[in-house]
């Protein structure tokens, strides 16, 4: 039983109400599909202030990349983030599982995490809420299953202990894979372990797939080929298809990635798959009719971070629409390129800034776009094959960790409850974009 509501209250959880009912969450990396789209209706268009905008909670929290997650857990809308702390110099990750209506902390696990990864500053994974459980990966490896509501663990791995895992240079990232009743995961373990999949529930290994020397850090999705369905995974040697329910492999396209920055979601339209990293560029590759087998139909020609011909994105996913891809380039050029030949036919700075890993994460919502760039910044913009056309901007939130001499945000926001939710290293926080209603 939840304790008597005062009158205020009340009147709080009345004007906040319209804005949870028949919502969207976003329960994982991606959101609900998967496939970063903003589906929810009655959003601004135009963003209400160009200075900060007003937020409806905000909560500290400690330093971390990895994003937020939305769901609802047992009638109540909650958030769940992890971030890193220290206690008498000693590192800790934690997971903290918060109200989405008020910010309140509802609970928060912690564990000793000692960093020996690049950029030391907190989780990369985003949570991962399904059947009234959230799952969570650490920098250093450690995983977990927790019950949603109480945060009562369930069951564990740590990929360094359990399957000799060698983490690569900036920690393990690729957020895990709900499918059925199993959870595939890039672990990067020894003996043909690259991919591993554990029953949801217990944690009980399923199968296991792939070999690679680095693990890479792109999440594993699920498209269908031929009317298939195939787990694709894009790692350091090549882009693999497997079959889901038993990790054989359907088919491999070679691709080497430098440093093993396999980072970007890969992204499908039709037969085709497109993916792009940081030095090595982009590729465009093409599955047969049957799904049995595939192709490189373009590829970039440039293995330079300065010298780029295509779209050489560090951290953020782009988009692919089928006729044309979005994105952000090496040194903060946002770019439209033509998807049938990867030629550019634009780029501007306008949204971003120049300077080395420059990032903005780009989120389609129905004929407009999010943007939400390192610095803090929360625009609304179109894109098409013309170019880059500013409608709205705002400032969301401070940038706090120092990067090339500049104040960076690395984090991709979710957006649930027709409000965006984003975080630094101080702070997690929820801000409004519901339209007004007629007549107000």
């Amino acid at each position: 039983m939840y304790p008597k509501l005062s009158l205020a209250l009340m009147l709080l959880w009345t004007i906040l109400l319209p804005q949870t009912g028949f919502s969207d969450d976003w329960p994982q990396w991606g959101g609900p599909q998967h496939d970063l789209v903003w589906r929810e209706k009655g959003i601004v268009k135009e963003l209400p202030t160009k200075g900060l905008l007003p937020r409806v909670w905000s909560t500290p929290i400690g330093e971390g990349y990895s994003g937020p997650a939305v769901a609802e857990v047992d009638s109540r809308w909650c958030v769940f983030v992890t971030d890193r702390i220290y206690k008498q110099r000693v590192g800790f990750e934690r997971v903290l599982c918060l109200d989405a209506v008020t910010g309140k902390l509802l609970w928060g696990y912690e564990y000793p995490a000692e960093y020996t990864v690049s950029y030391p500053a907190g989780p990369r994974s985003t949570p991962v809420i399904n059947d009234g459980r959230v799952y969570t990966l650490g920098a250093q490896g450690h995983f977990f299953c927790f019950d949603a509501k109480t945060g009562k663990v369930l069951w564990s791995k740590n990929f360094v202990a359990d399957y000799g895992t060698k983490l690569p240079n900036w920690g393990m990232v690729a957020s895990p894979l709900v499918d059925g009743d199993q959870l595939i995961t890039l672990v990067g373990g020894q003996q043909n372990a690259l991919v591993v999949s554990f029953d949801k529930k217990t944690g009980k290994e399923l199968w296991r797939s792939l070999n690679d020397p680095a693990v890479g850090y792109a999440p594993p999705v699920i498209f269908e080929f031929g009317g298939e369905r195939e787990l694709i995974v894009w790692h350091p040697t090549a882009v693999s298809a497997l079959e889901p329910e038993t990790g054989k492999v359907i088919w491999q396209v070679p691709y080497g990635v430098k440093y093993g920055l396999t980072i970007a979601t890969p992204r499908k339209v039709g037969n085709r798959l497109f993916v792009a990293s940081f030095y090595n560029g982009p590729r465009m590759i093409e599955v047969s009719d049957d799904g049995s087998s595939a192709k490189i139909v373009w590829a970039g020609k440039s293995d330079s971070e300065i010298n780029t011909d295509g779209l050489h994105p560090i951290m953020m996913t782009p988009v692919f629409d089928g006729k044309n891809i979005y994105g952000v380039g090496s040194y903060g050029e946002l770019r439209g390129l033509d998807a049938s030949n990867g030629q550019r036919l634009w780029e501007t700075l306008a949204a971003t800034g120049k300077g080395r890993w420059w990032n903005a994460f780009i989120i389609p919502h129905e004929d407009r776009y999010f943007l939400h760039n390192e610095q803090g910044d929360l625009i609304i913009a179109n894109l098409s094959p013309k170019g880059y056309e500013e409608l709205s901007r705002a400032k969301l939130i401070e940038p706090t960790r120092r990067v090339q001499r500049r104040m960076t945000i690395w984090s991709h926001p979710a957006f649930a409850l027709k409000s965006v939710f984003a975080r630094n290293d101080k702070e997690i926080i929820r801000v409004d974009l519901s339209a007004p209603s007629a007549g107000n």
